[in-house]
């Protein structure tokens, strides 16, 4: 779940520096992506436990400055977008203190070490609304905030669930609720659905399912 201590720096380097262009991009294109890699000079664990590590990070940009930053490392997550017959997602209204706000979200958790991704967002929506999806289908994975957080997350379409006798974790939710997918839409507009994964879930299914 956790990166290696012994990997830390060179997956930082990973984190900060721009994609490689294709193999079929030109040699000059190549140089100059390379000049502007930033260089990481070191790497010091401030804390680090199951859900979070964090360190700050010594960096060193290509015209010579010299900083430190503060880098999260965090569990991969995954959310599901379940649909019922009616074209319906099932969405959790909770409260999130850190932002201080009531929100609409999608089931979703951190994967545990070397669990399944697809059987982890399957099992967090199961615990979390006591549904269960009928199929998985992965629609994108993506990173919320690469400029400080490496937090891989992946969501997950199902078309289709049945209610079981799992009573939902009262940890989780106030209230669980299926709502048009343009409604989610709308939602978003409103303020009503603010999380990354949510936002880029409804909009994903939209493009995919209509």
């Amino acid at each position: 779940m956790f990166a290696r201590v012994g990997d830390a720096v060179s997956r930082a380097v990973g984190e900060y520096a721009p994609r490689r262009p294709r193999s079929d991009t030109s040699s000059r294109y190549r140089r100059d992506v390379t000049r502007t890699q930033w260089t990481i000079l070191g790497e010091t664990l401030v804390d680090e436990n199951r859900h979070i590590r964090l360190s700050t990070v010594d960096v060193e940009l290509p015209d010579g400055v010299t900083f430190t930053q503060y880098v999260a490392r965090m569990p991969r997550c995954a959310m599901t977008v379940v649909l019922n017959d009616s074209h319906e997602l099932l969405l959790m209204y909770r409260h999130r203190f850190i932002i201080d706000r009531w929100v609409w979200e999608l089931p979703g958790g951190y994967v545990d070490g070397a669990e399944d991704v697809a059987a982890a967002a399957a099992r967090e929506v199961e615990e979390e609304t006591g549904w269960r999806p009928k199929s998985m289908r992965h629609l994108v994975t993506y990173q919320p905030a690469i400029g400080t957080l490496d937090h891989p997350q992946e969501v997950y379409l199902s078309q289709g669930a049945e209610l079981t006798d799992t009573v939902p974790d009262v940890n989780e939710a106030e209230n669980i609720r299926w709502v048009p997918l343009d409604e989610a839409a709308t939602m978003i507009e409103r303020g009503e659905i603010v999380g990354a994964a949510t936002v880029i879930g409804v909009y994903r299914a939209l493009s995919t399912v209509g």
